[in-house]
C-alpha cells in the first residue's frame, strides 16, 4: 500500500508546520465525550509527528453547526485529546485569520495546537478556494488521517492537497492496508455480510460487492425483502414491497455471475417490537402473520459459521437482527463470535465498518478481536461500493 499512496515515511516533518486533519467528530454530552474510539485511533500519528519534531496543528470538524456557535466548539474535545495523548494541546478559537496565524507563529518543535472548529466558515463545507489558502497559509504540510471524512471534497479534506504536499496519516494508512487486503488483493474465497434494514440505500452496495466475492449472506430486515421475492410470507415484518423485482434480479444477477446468496433458512419471530417479547423459532416458510422476523434463528446462525468456516476473508456491514434488544441480538453476537475466534486462529481476515456495524460488534465484545473495525460510515460505505474517494484519491502517487 505504501507503494501506491504518499504516507508519512515519505514525509520530512522536522521543524515544519503540520496542518494534520484528524476526526475529533465525537459523541459528546453533558460536557462527557462518551466513545473517545476516534480519538484513541488518531493519538498515535499525532504523537508520532511531534516527536519527530513538527508543529502539529490539528484540524477537524465537529457536528453540523451553521455558522459560530459555542455549543458546538472543539475546546472540550481538545481538552480529551490531551488527556488521552498525555501532552498539552493548545488551543485556539478560530481556525484561520490573525488568532490562529498568531498561534501557529509562536508554535515550536514537537508543539501541539488545536485550531477551532472549520465547519464554523461556510468555505470548509463549499471547498471555497479563498478558504483554502487561509487554511494553507497555516500549514507547510497536510496529513490527512481521516478516512471518516475522506469520501467529501471539503477544504481540510480534499483542498489542502493541491495547495501543500499532502500524506495520508497513520490511520488513514492502516485503513487503506486493511481495505487493499479485502477488496483489491483477497485472500478466496472472499465472503461478505450485508445486514441492515434497507436494500434501497444499499444497492450500489451489493452490485459492487457481487462482482468481488464468492458469497453474499443477506441479513437484517434487509433480508425479508429477499425472501418476500423468492414468494415466502414475512407476517408483519418490515419489507420494502417496491424493491421486489430489484431483489430478484440481485438473485439473478449472482446467479449468473455463479455466487452464492445466502438468506435466513429460519427466524426468531415476535408480535411486538421491543425488548425480550415473548419470542419463537420459525421455519422461514412459516412465518406466522402476526408476527415479525427479528433475528435469524439457530439453523441460520449454524450455516453462516459454516460458510465463515471456508472462507479466507470476510467484509462485514450491517447486523443480522434487532441487535439493540435482548433476545434478538443472539444472530449477531453468535456470527461476530465466531468471525472473532477464526481471526484470531489465523484463518480468516475480518474487515467490518459502519455505525450500526460497530454498535453491534460492540455488543458482541469482539471489536479488538477482528482484523480491522472501520469507524467511518459513509466512506467505509462509498469505500465498498468502489466510488472513488476524493481525500483518498488526492494522496496517491501519480
Amino acid at each position: 500500500m505504501s507503494n501506491s499512496f504518499r504516507t508519512l515515511d515519505h514525509a520530512d516533518v522536522k521543524g515544519k508546520r503540520v496542518l494534520m486533519r484528524v476526526d475529533l467528530n465525537v459523541p459528546y454530552e453533558n460536557g462527557v465525550v462518551s466513545d473517545a474510539t476516534r480519538i484513541e485511533r488518531a493519538a498515535p500519528s499525532i504523537t508520532e509527528l511531534a516527536d519527530k519534531g513538527a508543529k502539529v496543528i490539528l484540524l477537524s470538524h465537529f457536528g453540523r453547526p451553521k455558522g459560530r456557535d459555542a455549543s458546538q466548539s472543539l475546546k472540550p474535545v481538545a481538552a480529551e485529546v490531551a488527556h488521552t495523548i498525555k501532552r498539552p494541546i493548545r488551543f485556539v478559537d478560530d481556525c484561520v485569520g490573525e488568532k490562529a496565524e498568531q498561534a501557529v507563529a509562536a508554535m515550536k518543535p514537537g508543539d501541539i495546537l488545536c485550531l477551532e472548529n472549520t465547519r464554523f466558515y461556510p468555505g470548509e463545507e463549499k471547498n471555497d478556494p479563498a478558504f483554502v489558502a487561509q487554511l494553507a497559509r497555516l500549514g507547510d504540510l497536510f496529513v490527512n488521517d481521516a478516512f471518516s471524512v475522506s469520501h467529501r471534497a471539503h477544504a481540510s479534506t480534499e483542498g489542502l492537497s493541491h495547495l501543500l504536499p499532502a500524506y495520508a496519516g497513520r490511520t488513514l494508512q492502516a485503513e487503506l492496508e486493511a481495505f487493499e487486503k479485502v477488496l483489491d488483493k483477497p485472500a478466496r474465497p472472499v465472503v461478505a455480510i450485508v445486514g441492515g434494514a434497507k436494500i434501497s440505500t444499499k444497492l450500489d452496495l451489493l452490485s459492487n460487492l457481487l462482482a468481488k466475492v464468492d458469497v453474499l449472506i443477506i441479513g437484517g430486515a434487509m433480508a425479508n425483502t429477499f425472501l418476500m421475492a423468492q414468494g415466502k410470507q414475512v407476517g408483519r415484518s418490515l419489507v420494502e414491497r417496491d424493491l421486489l423485482d430489484t431483489a430478484q434480479k440481485i438473485m439473478d444477477q449472482a446467479k449468473a455471475a455463479k455466487r452464492e446468496i445466502v438468506l435466513p433458512v429460519d427466524a426468531v419471530v415476535a408480535e411486538k417490537f421491543e425488548a425480550n417479547a415473548p419470542s419463537r423459532v420459525v421455519d422461514v416458510n412459516a412465518v406466522p402473520d402476526t408476527s415479525m422476523i427479528l433475528d435469524i434463528g439457530p439453523k441460520s446462525i449454524e450455516h453462516v459459521i459454516s460458510v465463515l468456516a471456508r472462507a479466507k476473508t470476510l467484509v462485514w456491514n450491517g447486523p443480522f437482527g434487532a441487535f439493540e434488544m435482548e433476545p434478538f441480538d443472539t444472530g449477531t453476537i453468535s456470527v461476530a463470535e465466531a468471525a472473532a475466534e477464526l481471526t484470531e486462529a489465523g484463518k480468516l481476515v475480518t474487515v467490518a465498518g459502519g455505525g450500526d456495524t460497530v454498535a453491534a460488534l460492540n455488543v458482541a465484545g469482539v471489536v479488538d478481536r477482528l482484523t480491522y473495525v472501520s469507524t467511518a460510515g459513509g466512506a467505509f460505505l462509498e469505500w465498498l461500493e468502489g466510488k472513488p474517494l476524493p481525500g483518498v484519491e488526492v494522496l496517491r502517487i501519480k
